[in-house]
């Protein structure tokens, strides 16, 4: 079983700056001969509150032959509670709608593929308590399938134990949950998007993955972080354990954020301007 990752596309008709690297991602893609594509969020631009961010983004997606499954962003959805764009029930229901579910599970041979919404994680409310019930079952019923957990935000940036890094990873006390579940059930992989770098590394006997964005790499705006700035793809293989291989697509532009971010996330670029 092959399984193409994508990530942090960052679509939009009206801010088409990303829109370029999807012909040669697709192009790509189709001679790989995977059998799935899963797409770790961050879809669109502005999804999380235009209908037609999400519509653009979806119509690229129909143009691979090979079937896909696509988890939400928080440019997608929203983000954590007190955000400038926090996940509500509009915003859900606006993906779910155009996008379909935003969580996920998929049987093939000896696994179950499961895509999470880690957006709902850290609101402490009854989406955020129905996902995890629902996880927990999908864990317990797998039949003993291993498994393998698809996600946007990744359970830590610099360290297992780290405290909260508030807009980057899962909140402690949800990823201790988290933690606890994979533990429990053979969860051989755990692969996710969010912080265009790309890093692969292991926490106890689970293998991670942070896709690498095939919108943009991020220079000064925020601090280094673990892994390499790349354009691109993760190719995973599943037999009897999960390999994973980062692949830097041939024919995509290495956008950088900085240089765009005025147009492209004023909000952003705000935040970066010395106070006066």
């Amino acid at each position: 079983m092959k399984i193409i990752q994508i990530t942090d596309t960052h679509f939009s008709p009206n801010k088409p700056h990303f829109n370029g690297n999807w012909a040669p991602l697709l192009t790509w893609i189709e001679k790989t001969g995977a059998d799935l594509i899963t797409h770790t969020g961050d879809l669109s631009v502005d999804g999380a509150d235009l209908d037609e961010d999400i519509i653009f983004s979806m119509g690229l997606m129909r143009q691979a032959s090979i079937p896909m499954l696509i988890v939400p962003g928080n440019h997608d959805v929203g983000d954590l509670p007190g955000s400038r764009q926090p996940v509500n029930t509009e915003r859900l229901q606006r993906w779910r709608r155009l996008a379909g579910e935003d969580r996920w599970l998929e049987d093939a041979g000896s696994w179950r593929f499961v895509g999470l919404n880690s957006l709902l994680l850290g609101h402490e409310d009854d989406e955020e308590e129905a996902q995890f019930e629902w996880l927990r079952k999908a864990l317990e019923d797998r039949g003993g399938r291993r498994v393998a957990l698809f996600a946007h935000k990744p359970l830590f940036v610099d360290e297992p134990h780290e405290g909260d890094t508030g807009y980057w990873s899962v909140r402690p006390a949800q990823r201790r949950r988290l933690y606890d579940l994979i533990a429990a059930h053979d969860v051989a992989l755990f692969a996710s998007g969010h912080l265009h770098w790309a890093w692969q590394g292991r926490f106890e006997q689970t293998a991670l993955t942070w896709g690498p964005s095939a919108a943009f790499i991020i220079d000064k705006m925020e601090r280094e972080m673990p892994g390499k700035r790349l354009i691109g793809a993760v190719v995973h293989e599943f037999g009897d354990d999960a390999e994973s291989r980062t692949v830097a697509v041939p024919g995509m532009t290495a956008h950088v954020l900085d240089d765009v971010v005025h147009e492209v996330y004023p909000h952003a670029a705000k935040a970066q301007e010395p106070a006066e």
